[in-house]
């Protein structure tokens, strides 16, 4: 068997069990922020991009089942659909992430105006317009480039994919440089900002994301397109960047639970609502330490006042 083939043929394999895992790990995020916690200005991106990177695990699952048949049963041809749904989950997760370190980069530096002056429904706004945004490119595109329906026309299909292209770099580009930003300004910054689970949390998402999902786009809307270069890369290399973006989407849930266990080996078997929680705080480590002897001191209290009431209920 040839290398490349063996290759292939692995990466299919792996990438169908991380996500599988993907997907039970971001279902658990979306029941707990969706339905177990109350949500902040970042529990909704994050309630959001859950929902992304579980629709981009479905399909990819699909994926993974159809070259399997494909490869040792019987010839079966993947519904062109599932390409239009992968591209869309894709794109709607990485706009997220992008607004996700952009508030976070105007939080730090304009604190007050953050508070204040931002609209109380924002998160929520922005999340839906990058739906429809990017549903509606992902449609168009499709359509006209024959995912969807038949089309004879290619000159559409090359302007909704150079659009499509462009939203990405700039996606790619703002998310990079306000990341940057972000880091800078916390360890370099004229006044110090305490580093808050929050912050580790965006940072770790950031970071795995350039490393793991940025190959997908890449592979899928630049290099796919320019034809010079799709014939001169690497065999197995379009598998390879499914499984990295698998590896991606399955890192992020990982990535919230163990930023909320980080440092208190006591909480390290608490339940994952609460390591959820932790996950999303904004509040530096002395502080939380403080609210947790605070919140331990008053149950004392409270229990030695019960015990003083049963005492006073028996004596009567």
């Amino acid at each position: 068997m040839p290398f490349c083939e063996v290759v292939s043929r692995t990466m299919i394999f792996l990438s169908l069990i991380i996500a599988l895992f993907g997907l039970v790990g971001n279902a658990t995020v979306l029941w707990l922020l969706g339905f177990q916690m109350r949500r902040n200005v970042f529990s909704v991106y994050i309630l959001n991009l859950a929902g992304a990177d579980f629709v981009f695990m479905c399909f990819q699952i699909v994926h993974c089942f159809y070259n399997i048949l494909n490869i040792y049963f019987i010839p079966t041809k993947i519904p062109p659909f599932s390409t239009v749904v992968l591209n869309f989950a894709y794109l709607c997760g990485l706009s997220i992430l992008t607004v996700i370190s952009i508030e976070r980069f105007l939080s730090v530096m304009w604190p007050i105006w953050y508070r204040c002056q931002r609209p109380r429904h924002t998160s929520v706004v922005m999340c839906t317009l990058l739906w429809v945004l990017s549903l509606v490119m992902s449609l168009l595109e499709g359509n006209e480039c024959g995912f969807l329906s038949y089309t004879s026309d290619p000159g559409w299909c090359k302007t909704f994919d150079l659009i499509t292209t462009t939203w990405l770099i700039v996606l790619f580009v703002v998310l990079l440089g306000s990341s940057l930003a972000l880091v800078i300004t916390i360890f370099c910054g004229l006044h110090k900002i305490p580093v808050t689970r929050l912050y580790v949390t965006i940072v770790l998402t950031v970071l795995v994301f350039l490393l793991f999902g940025l190959p997908y786009g890449i592979y899928w809307f630049l290099l796919m397109w320019i034809k010079k270069f799709y014939y001169n890369i690497p065999c197995s290399f379009r598998q390879v960047t499914v499984f990295l973006s698998c590896i991606n989407s399955c890192a992020n849930p990982i990535i919230y639970f163990l930023v909320g266990s980080i440092r208190h080996h006591r909480f390290q078997w608490k339940t994952l609502k609460l390591l959820l929680q932790r996950a999303m705080q904004d509040t530096p480590e002395k502080e939380e330490v403080g609210e947790m002897g605070s919140l331990g001191r008053s149950r004392e209290i409270k229990t030695v006042w019960k015990g003083l009431r049963a005492a006073l209920i028996r004596h009567k």
